[in-house]
Order: C-alpha cells, then structure tokens, then sequence
C-alpha cells in the first residue's frame, strides 16, 4: 500500500468577507462549506489577536481554503497557495471580471502564472495536466 500526501488546506487572511466571497466561489468556483467563529481566548492563543475571529471554509473535492477574518491585512511576504485550473485563459478571465490582474513570471525559459486575490495573497496557478 502507498501512502499519498494530499493537499488538506491552506490557511489565509481577508479583511472583508464579500471579497473573499468573490474570489473563492466567483473565481476559483469553489463553495462555502462551513463557518464558524474563533472564541476570542482562541485567537489569542493561536494568532496573538485578543477578539474573536470569523472563520468560513470555502472547498470543493480536490481543495479547501480556510479563510480568517482578520481586522488588519497581515503580510506573509512569501506564502503562497499553488493551485491547478483546468484552463488558464479561463482563470485569467474570471480575474479580469472582477478587476485582478495575473501576472505571469519567467523563470528557467518556463512562464509561471501568478495572481493577487483581493487581501493580497499570492497564487501559483498551473494548468492540469490532460490525460
């Protein structure tokens, strides 16, 4: 038996819900599964942050996001999520309706695809492979 390691989730901040709510079903198509709020003891404990955080998990079969509503943008400088679309042209199109622009850079001769969602945090985006 081989034992494989799969992607669980990936956590990030936003500072406004309807934002994340744009970009996570608009966007990346993917569905709110669940919600719920941080005590403030817990956010304290976890996060340094002495008041209660919203919480909504946004997912489909192949990924989840969970999504802190935090009450200031925090930089991560290089966090980022990898993630795969079916179609790129696709993606870059579903950014530019709601006013986000990928950028694309070089590197080793190959163009990587990139994108800042609305709080600022960065995405790698790779096209599935066809079988």
């Amino acid at each position: 038996m081989t034992e494989e390691t799969k992607l669980h989730h990936i956590a990030l901040e936003f500072e406004k819900k309807e934002q994340a709510e744009i970009f996570f079903t608009k966007i990346l198509l993917l569905s709110q599964a669940k919600s719920y709020s941080l005590s403030k003891e817990l956010s304290k404990s976890l996060f340094g942050l002495e008041k209660p955080i919203d919480v909504i998990l946004y997912e489909n079969k192949y990924v989840r996001f969970e999504v802190f509503f935090t009450p200031v943008q925090m930089k991560h400088g290089c966090t980022h999520a990898c993630i795969e679309v079916q179609d790129k042209s696709s993606f870059i199109a579903r950014c530019r309706t709601y006013q986000l622009e990928p950028f694309i850079i070089k590197k080793d001769g190959r163009e990587l695809l990139f994108v800042r969602d609305f709080s600022s945090n960065l995405y790698e985006v790779k096209e599935q492979q066809k079988i």
